[in-house]
């Protein structure tokens, strides 16, 4: 009945398992072959994902798992409707998770869900070595919560409720997920939170410092253009991300284009 759909499911593995050939699995493969130029466009949303997990920045001394922002995603897949359609079901699956970022208004991070887990654990592990109290309560968040709420948000009720399932819950457990980073409250309704990537912060601030530098960068070039191949090989002083990260942020965000050049792919800022 799903002849076509079963077919698929071993090209896709076969195509998966490439794409983790070309890294160790910690963002950090081959930048210095691996051109922007040659793998700006993809045809399914997972692979694009995996390519870009492997292609994330190792980014000095955070210790972040790998994410990738939808505007990146966007710059990669011609189609966003069947993009947020199978990103859709890879967060039905439980492979990713979406996150609401505080760096502009449409900002979300896609995360692996395992990769997700591991950063938790990381988190487990620290405060059970600063705090000396039970950990309990990341694990109530782990199995009861995070297994069930799959959207970006969660009310504070609902909360309780999961959580509950493990044990009783306080208000010092709420504090705790709030202050290792897993929750953060929203600004409009106090009584919603937003599920959080814990340590992000520094990253998130280089992701708004290097939009600006390299809009800046661009802006001071005559056509306001650069040919991809050396806009790649510019350092940003102000982020720990690199060029090829800023780059497809700011084309699936619509700040920047790119057009085919007699020379190569050319990088535009777009017009207002």
């Amino acid at each position: 009945m799903n002849s076509s759909s079963e077919s698929s499911k071993p090209r896709k593995r076969r195509r998966e398992a490439e794409i983790e050939d070309d890294g160790d699995g910690n963002g950090n493969g081959n930048s210095e072959i691996d051109s922007l130029e040659d793998c700006l466009t993809f045809s399914d949303t997972l692979v694009a994902l995996r390519m870009m997990r492997v292609q994330f920045p190792n980014i000095g001394k955070v210790s972040i798992q790998p994410f990738i922002l939808q505007s990146q995603l966007y710059s990669t897949l011609k189609d966003r409707t069947e993009v947020d359609r199978e990103l859709e079901c890879l967060k039905r699956e439980k492979v990713v998770r979406v996150f609401k970022l505080n760096t502009g208004q449409d900002d979300h991070a896609i995360m692996f869900l395992d990769d997700y887990l591991k950063q938790i654990d990381h988190v487990i592990s620290r405060f059970e070595e600063r705090m000396q109290l039970g950990t309990g309560i990341f694990q109530w968040f782990k199995t009861h919560v995070l297994d069930c709420k799959l959207e970006p948000s969660i009310g504070h009720q609902e909360l309780c409720t999961l959580l509950s399932l493990g044990g009783k819950v306080k208000d010092e457990d709420i504090s705790l997920l709030i202050n290792a980073g897993l929750l953060n409250r929203q600004l409009i309704d106090p009584n919603v939170y937003w599920f959080a990537i814990p340590s992000i912060g520094s990253v998130l601030k280089g992701i708004s410092q290097g939009r600006k530098e390299l809009i800046s960068l661009l802006k001071r070039t005559k056509y306001k253009e650069m040919m991809m191949t050396s806009l790649q090989k510019k350092r940003l002083r102000f982020s720990s991300l690199d060029m090829r990260f800023h780059i497809r942020d700011l084309i699936g965000s619509g700040y920047l284009r790119t057009v085919q050049s007699p020379t190569g792919l050319l990088v535009q800022l777009s017009k207002d």
